[in-house]
């Protein structure tokens, strides 16, 4: 594991919530934190490397941009869970894909603008993966929280 220092910390607080929407946003978050804009995106790149940081990008309220959004569970045979999930992940709007110890084993988000559409990519998925067990469970209510964890 990456040992953290002082101004990773520092920089991990600043970029979680209110990154900067500007020509140059490292440039912004090091004259904020009095450090240099070319350590900031090395510290920052090493980061993502390290698999500290999984992305930087912004997030959407998908009711909002007038899409849906669902999670979905398979139930996929262990021998093919890399296939699988490889299949998923090449679909615009899958957001996360997560391998749990439960029957149903593969559990993802998908973000489309219409339900006709999820369930179209979900019948894909399972011609092109023989996976014919996978649950679509449509948000009613989003109960959006706001993760921020303070180093």
């Amino acid at each position: 594991m990456t040992k953290l220092d002082r101004i990773d910390k520092t920089i991990l607080n600043r970029i979680q919530s209110n990154f900067p929407i500007s020509p140059r946003p490292y440039q912004d978050i090091a004259f904020e934190l009095h450090l240099d804009e070319d350590d900031v995106i090395e510290r920052v790149g090493r980061l993502k490397e390290n698999g500290i940081i999984r992305r930087i990008g912004g997030n959407f309220v998908p009711g909002k941009l007038g899409f849906v959004s669902t999670l979905c569970a398979g139930h996929v045979p262990e021998d093919i869970i890399d296939h699988f999930t490889s299949v998923v992940n090449t679909y615009p709007g899958v957001t996360h894909n997560y391998l749990r110890d439960n029957h149903y084993n593969i559990w993802f988000t998908f973000i489309a603008p219409s339900e006709e559409i999820i369930d179209h990519y979900l019948t894909e998925i399972s011609k092109k993966t023989g996976v014919t067990a996978i649950l679509n469970l449509p948000a009613t209510k989003v109960y959006k929280i706001r993760a921020h964890f303070d180093l």
